[in-house]
């Protein structure tokens, strides 16, 4: 019982550390990446559908998407797509196929998006300690319902915040790489 309430929050906090991973790919450094534009929504025949089913994404180079729609009636809507979305990323269209040249970032820009980067790995931080607290209070509820001894009931409690502190030390590392990965030039 209590292995598996062990083995249910070590998965929680690392779904946590996922997340702030995924976030971090959505933010725009200096260089192409795809992910950027994976949260993309564009209409296509009345539905909202993701970029990446509508269009071919590609890294064209360092500094370069080309997207290339399967219908090229599709042309305009996605580049009103990107133009609306929070990117800030100036769509050129060639034919059927939107190129998305990464302007350089200014020191300023750099530093905000460091700052979005410590706000979205705190926020995994307090989601990892709201699943100790979550489980913290259910080896309490244990406790009382005399389900498990207080040397085990003190055990797990040290386990958990072991398995938080572990996950706290991994959130910092992914902070630490996306610091270095904004400021490099």
């Amino acid at each position: 019982m209590l292995d598996e309430l062990k083995k249910d929050a070590a998965e929680r906090m690392a779904k946590c550390v996922q997340a702030l991973k995924a976030e971090y790919k959505r933010m725009r450094t200096g260089r192409a990446s795809t992910a950027l534009l994976e949260h993309l929504k564009v209409e296509y025949y009345g539905a909202e559908m993701p970029l990446t089913q509508v269009a071919n994404v590609v890294v064209e180079d360092s500094r370069t998407l080309a997207i290339t729609p399967w219908d090229k009636s599709m042309v305009t809507v996605i580049e009103r797509a990107i133009q609306k979305s929070d990117l800030g990323l100036t769509p050129n269209t060639a034919g059927v196929v939107i190129r998305l040249p990464m302007p350089p970032l200014t020191e300023e820009r750099r530093r905000e998006l460091v700052k979005s980067a410590k706000h979205e790995a705190e926020n995994a931080r307090v989601a990892v300690r709201n699943v100790r607290r979550d489980v913290m209070n259910d080896l309490k509820e244990m406790l009382k319902e005399k389900l498990v001894s207080q040397d085990d009931d003190r055990r797990a409690q040290d386990d958990v915040q072991k398995l938080t502190d572990r996950f706290i030390a991994e959130i910092e590392a992914v902070l630490a790489d996306k610091e270095k990965d904004l400021l490099h030039v």
